[in-house]
């Protein structure tokens, strides 16, 4: 039987497949950008290799990473001691 109402949204549990993809999408993302890390960390590829889109992109990804990483640092190294 196909029910179209659980076809859109998934299995029935309210989960949609679409945004499962997007979730694994942005995931895979990270595990990529990870795996070129290691791979110029050891000397297997030069970031220069890289096409220059894609050069842009992973700087792009990285400064906005760091720039969130130091917003949601609340409390910094030297105040870790106050609590």
């Amino acid at each position: 039987m196909n029910n179209p109402a659980k076809s859109a949204t998934g299995d029935g549990n309210g989960v949609n497949p679409a945004d499962e993809l997007i979730q694994s999408d942005a995931d895979m993302v990270r595990v990529l950008e990870d795996l070129i890390d290691v791979l110029i960390d050891r000397g297997v590829i030069q970031f220069t290799d890289l096409p220059k889109p894609a050069q842009a992109k992973l700087l792009q990804r990285k400064e906005t990473r760091a720039t969130l990483s130091n917003r949601l640092d609340l409390i910094g190294d030297d105040e870790a001691g106050l609590i």
